[in-house]
């Protein structure tokens, strides 16, 4: 008896020196829903224009700098689309308040930049949906337009 005690003993020492392995789901959200989901249009308002990846923008009249931000939401008992929708939400307001800092009337070239990997697209983001926390990180150039 004694020796099976120190045998599960054994065994529950090694498992919990194992790496945990935690949930980490790489998911591509479509912007446009992401921007129609949580009041994200009006939070954001019209005050500063946002163009993702290499949308067409006005003539730029002077590039004010470059920033990047990470947000992560909550995920516990919400669906992947909620999360990420969130994450991204925070994300643009986020840049939208360093905007207006520099006194940038536009935020250009947005990218996801997940674990510093730029992904650019101007029909997606990047989303990073785990058992518990989600996140999106998107860095840009803050510009004032013509």
């Amino acid at each position: 008896m004694k020796k099976l005690i120190l045998t599960v003993a054994a065994i529950a020492a090694i498992g919990s020196t194992l790496p945990a392995q935690a949930r980490d789901t790489k998911l591509m959200m479509p912007l446009d829903a992401a921007m129609a989901d949580n009041d994200a249009q009006s939070r954001l308002g019209d005050d500063v224009k946002f163009y993702f990846g290499k949308q067409k923008t006005p003539a730029v009249l002077k590039k004010l700098g470059t920033d990047q931000t990470s947000q992560k939401t909550n995920s516990f008992g919400k669906s992947a689309e909620k999360s990420c929708n969130w994450a991204f939400l925070s994300a643009m307001l986020r840049l939208k308040a360093r905007a207006q800092e520099l006194g940038a009337n536009a935020v250009v070239n947005i990218v996801s930049n997940y674990k510093n990997i730029e992904n650019s697209s101007e029909t997606e983001f990047e989303c990073h949906d785990g058992a518990m926390m989600t996140g999106v990180a998107l860095r840009a150039d803050f510009v004032k337009l013509k």
